[in-house]
């Protein structure tokens, strides 16, 4: 997971910052800010877990608010759809989900930052209302821990070198998917961050058209920050990378807790023969928590 300095705002991204405009339909007027004490999950796709491992977003919703204490768990699957289809494993797909629906209770989030759509846009138009009351029943399934939801839209696909496919020929049905999540966010009075809006296509941001590469989630969180008017620090600001590199080794520690790779064996389908050895996962417990004093620190 080492990668080189980036910064939080790169100097590129400005020239197509200007591509937030006004949408048609209704738009949330709630705004994301997190409090002292908040308890943040960040749940979804790929795009979710990726974020785990460059870390950009979460860092900038830490450095926002320095003085306010705020911890993260990323919950991100790649290729995971509302219905956990992902998560199932060895199991069907509800099992996963209702497992995913335990471990976000078990964790008493005090916020929850959810991203779907697009993985579900390959079901077309056709797939939209399907995707939208699953959408709800998940909200509403998360929604008895008490915490307050915020969602993103999925983001557009670029054009990637051939012979790679081109990803963007799926935007135009991605724009519904988003149009979709703002629709939900509005119901739920509900803070969102539009992805869709940036970066616009073709910025050679993403590593095969379809994921964000470390230089493309550094430019989208930049343009994120713009957009939802987030306090931020300055380019030359050394504290920020200094967070993200501890942000980054926080999330590979609780990504071993929560999805240790023997899952199988500890608590799947074979943990007759090894589950004895379960009880190390929460030994990972004080490694995450350490971490977070440090970057606490440094935030502050």
């Amino acid at each position: 997971m080492k990668s080189r300095r980036l910064g939080l705002l790169p100097v590129f991204v400005f020239s197509w910052l200007s591509i937030v405009s006004s949408m048609s339909g209704k738009e949330s007027t709630a705004k994301l800010e997190l409090v002292d004490g908040d308890r943040v999950i960040l749940l979804g796709g790929t795009f979710i877990e990726r974020e785990g491992q460059f870390g950009y977003l979460e860092t900038a919703l830490t450095t926002a608010w320095p003085n306010r204490h705020v911890t993260f768990r990323n919950l991100g699957w790649s290729g995971d759809t509302v219905w956990a289809e992902s998560r199932g494993i060895f199991d069907p797909a509800q099992a996963g989900y209702q497992r995913m629906i335990e471990l976000v209770k078990e964790l008493k989030p005090t916020l929850i930052i959810l991203n779907y759509g697009q993985n579900e846009s390959f079901a077309g138009e056709a797939g939209l209302a399907r995707f939208v009351t699953q959408y709800e029943k998940l909200c509403d399934d998360v929604k008895v821990t008490g915490a307050r939801l915020a969602f993103m839209t999925p983001h557009q696909w670029e054009r990637p070198p051939a012979p790679l496919p081109d990803a963007s020929r799926q935007n135009p049905i991605l724009a519904k998917y988003a149009a979709a999540v703002r629709e939900l966010a509005v119901r739920r009075n509900s803070p969102v961050i539009d992805l869709f809006q940036l970066p616009a296509p073709g910025t050679n941001l993403s590593e095969n058209g379809l994921h964000f590469s470390e230089r493309g989630y550094a430019a989208l969180v930049a343009a994120v920050q713009t957009q939802q008017n987030w306090p931020r620090l300055s380019p030359s600001d050394e504290k920020g990378e200094a967070v993200r590199r501890k942000v980054v080794e926080k999330n590979m520690q609780f990504f071993h807790r929560w999805r240790p790779q023997n899952i199988t064996y500890l608590t799947g389908f074979r943990k007759h023969e090894q589950g004895n050895n379960a009880v190390e996962i929460a030994q990972f417990d004080p490694i995450v928590e350490k971490i977070e004093t440090e970057i606490a620190k440094i935030n502050r």
